[in-house]
């Protein structure tokens, strides 16, 4: 099939483009509560072609240059390949940017995986993974629901006009479930998780973590005030808060003026609490550009920004190397244990409707599903309703963050954070 569109691109007079092509295998498992309700595989193939077309501008030393995407399948006559071809190209006059250079040229041998998840048949990691999902389910009171499980091989290739040809394999496993709790209230909480290794601690102690939180969640009181809190956020909403300084240093957020934050620039500012130590990590060893994504890039040092990162464009654009896209957060953070970060007077949110990070202004928040109101004695109430409302640049003054930590495929830090001083608005008034 790769032959076949190049010699379609040919046809099509288009010199400048890129195909990605990705092979995704999949066993699935679908669960009511207990008991195995649907079990699926599945192997889709399919092909991306971008291509690329220079129109000239008025005044310009260099032509405008435009690009657009079409999916292509193996089922495609050679016709209907010439056509979808052009239709692009004819298209991609229309969506002319500034000029910029392709990405440079990579050839290397296919990058394999390693490791447990990597090499075993995907029906039998999904089946341990059932086996540890439901193994906290021993409960009376709180139950799991329902459940789904994906363990996906993807095997992708990126070649390009330029040269590049490079090919590599990643797996990983993801899913969701929903725990109940029927008495004194009947609720649910939705839960999504995913690993790039067969993480059978992590799911177990995800899902025990989950029982404890609707069974609370079924006595939770209204009870919460309006005010100013000490706020804990623990789990995937500390990666939420931390995504705010991956968004704002990206390159395309740079150079269309959204972000104004400078490499060198210490951009957490003055601080009483902790200085942050991000380092981006990727899921895969070649951006969709074909671009080296293997090594870690360290992003903030005691706050300090050291990059801009994105897709060659954008990049171009800035004058800087092209790092292509990377998905994982890493946070070196982390002093004070996580008995010793909650003590009280403080809030807990530990499960929101929605919890979001604005990456324009700063401002995070969600409504509350479950929280701690913890007292200085020590004593934790469960609460629902109300929401929060913060700005991280107030709270990146003051954060403190876990021992403990917490690992999934978009997110290596501290399991916790305590913020200072955030607005609350409460379901009891």
């Amino acid at each position: 099939m790769i032959e076949r569109i190049k010699s379609a691109l040919a046809r099509c007079g288009i010199d400048l483009w890129r195909i990605n092509e990705r092979l995704d295998e999949t066993a699935e498992l679908f669960f009511v509560k207990k008991q195995l309700d649907t079990r699926r595989s599945k192997d889709v193939h399919k092909f991306e072609v971008t291509v690329f077309r220079d129109v000239a501008a008025d005044g310009k030393e260099k032509p405008a240059r435009g690009f657009t995407s079409v999916q292509l399948i193996a089922s495609m006559d050679d016709g209907e390949i010439d056509e979808k071809l052009k239709d692009a190209y004819y298209a991609a006059q229309f969506a002319a940017n500034p000029y910029f250079e392709m990405p440079d040229p990579v050839r290397a041998p296919v990058v394999e995986e390693h490791g447990k998840l990597a090499q075993a048949p995907l029906a039998q990691s999904a089946g341990k993974m059932a086996k540890a999902l439901f193994a906290p389910d021993v409960h009376e009171d709180a139950f799991v629901n329902s459940a789904e499980i994906f363990v996906c091989r993807v095997r992708r290739r990126i070649l390009s006009s330029e040269g590049t040809d490079v090919s590599f394999v990643n797996t990983s496993v993801n899913g969701e479930f929903v725990v109940q709790c029927k008495a004194p209230e009947d609720v649910e909480i939705h839960n999504q998780f995913e690993y790039e290794a067969l993480d059978e601690a992590a799911l177990s102690a995800k899902v025990s973590e989950a029982l404890t939180f609707v069974r609370d969640r079924a006595r939770a009181q209204k009870i919460l005030k309006s005010g100013k809190y000490d706020l804990v956020l623990s789990g995937d909403a500390v990666r939420e808060l931390l995504s705010y300084y991956v968004s704002r240093s990206a390159a395309s957020m740079v150079y269309a003026k959204y972000s104004t934050w400078q490499q060198g620039e210490d951009v957490q500012g003055e601080t009483d609490g902790e200085k942050l130590d991000l380092t981006l990590r990727a899921f895969h060893p070649y951006s969709t550009e074909g671009i080296p994504t293997g090594a870690d890039l360290p992003l903030l040092e005691g706050g300090k920004l050291l990059l801009w990162h994105g897709p060659n464009r954008f990049c171009r654009y800035l004058g800087v190397k092209p790092t292509g896209e990377y998905q994982r957060i890493a946070c070196a953070n982390g002093t004070v244990a996580f008995d010793e970060l909650k003590k009280g007077p403080v809030l807990w949110a530990v499960t929101f409707s929605d919890f979001q990070m604005d990456e324009a202004s700063g401002h995070f928040g969600g409504e509350i599903r479950l929280a701690y109101l913890i007292d200085r004695d020590g004593k934790a109430t469960p609460v629902t309703g109300g929401s929060v409302n913060g700005s991280i640049l107030e709270a990146q003054k003051n954060l403190v963050f876990s021992k403990e930590r917490y690992l999934t495929a978009g997110y290596d830090g501290p399991y916790a954070v305590r913020l200072k001083n955030v607005s609350v608005a409460g379901a009891g008034e």
